[in-house]
């Protein structure tokens, strides 16, 4: 890849990675659109990294103040509200976790196409819509139980089709159970930090088996360009979320949707 390429490249995984607008149907309009070539498997771990170290800076402080409470008080008869919070966030996971383990195959063999990403972001886009529109919005982070993280945790499971958006149906969901705008981004974006954390580890495991040679330059730019992205991104939307609503995002994915169609029928 050139220079250019992988700019572009870590900020569009930066940036999709958290904004409720579908990371997969990003990744494929530079190749449909543009043709460029696949970024490869040492890339994707690189821009993840980025991702990851942006959202474990952002949220230090909740990471530290919720591992302290779940040591601390995790496994004891009077859980404090970090303590249950952390785990609502290991719960949360494990769904994704579990799904995506075994149907990672098949999701590679028949979920990749420009078709079901262009469908699944338009459907979901409404979805958030929908959810946006019509939910009570009143309840905060605080307020999420058992129920809501199982609810939330099979929702972002179903983000393993490619065009779903994990942040999209997570905060899809949270919206749907009443929880604030504010208080579904952040919930999103706390349970991301371990999908991403196993995703990264992953692709590891697979890049180590594989024989292609690595561009260590393209990873540390890669992983550079992300972070800032991302960083960015995380800082922006939280500060914005409550005042614009989802909307934009909706309108964004149903164009961008449309767009995939065009060339999928073209």
């Amino acid at each position: 890849m050139t220079l250019f390429e992988i700019i572009i490249l870590a900020i569009i995984q930066g940036l999709t990675e958290f904004l409720p607008i579908s990371s997969s149907a990003h990744l494929i309009l530079p190749s449909e659109v543009l043709g460029w070539n696949n970024q490869g498997l040492a890339f994707d771990v690189a821009v993840h990294v980025g991702s990851l170290l942006a959202v474990m800076i952002y949220f230090r402080e909740d990471i530290w103040r919720l591992s302290l409470a779940w040591f601390g008080q995790g496994f004891s008869k009077q859980q404090s509200t970090d303590s249950r919070l952390a785990w609502w966030v290991i719960i949360g996971t494990i769904p994704a976790g579990a799904f995506g383990f075994l149907m990672k195959d098949f999701i590679e063999v028949y979920a990749r196409s420009a078709l079901v990403i262009a469908t699944t972001t338009i459907v979901f886009g409404l979805l958030l819509w929908y959810a946006d529109a019509k939910a009570k919005q009143i309840k905060k982070i605080e307020h999420i139980g058992l129920k809501e993280t199982i609810f939330i945790g099979i929702a972002q499971a179903i983000a393993v089709i490619p065009g779903t958006s994990r942040s999209g149906i997570t905060m899809t969901a949270g919206l749907m159970l009443g929880l604030t705008r504010d208080a579904a981004a952040r919930f999103s974006f706390l349970l991301s930090i371990p999908i991403i954390l196993a995703a990264g580890l992953f692709s590891t495991l697979d890049l180590v088996e594989s024989p292609e040679a690595i561009d260590w330059s393209a990873l540390l730019y890669g992983a550079a360009f992300s972070f800032v992205a991302a960083y960015a991104c995380i800082y922006l939307f939280l500060s914005w979320i409550s005042r614009i609503g989802m909307l934009p995002f909706v309108i964004y994915r149903l164009l961008l949707g449309v767009i995939l169609l065009i060339f999928v029928f073209a």
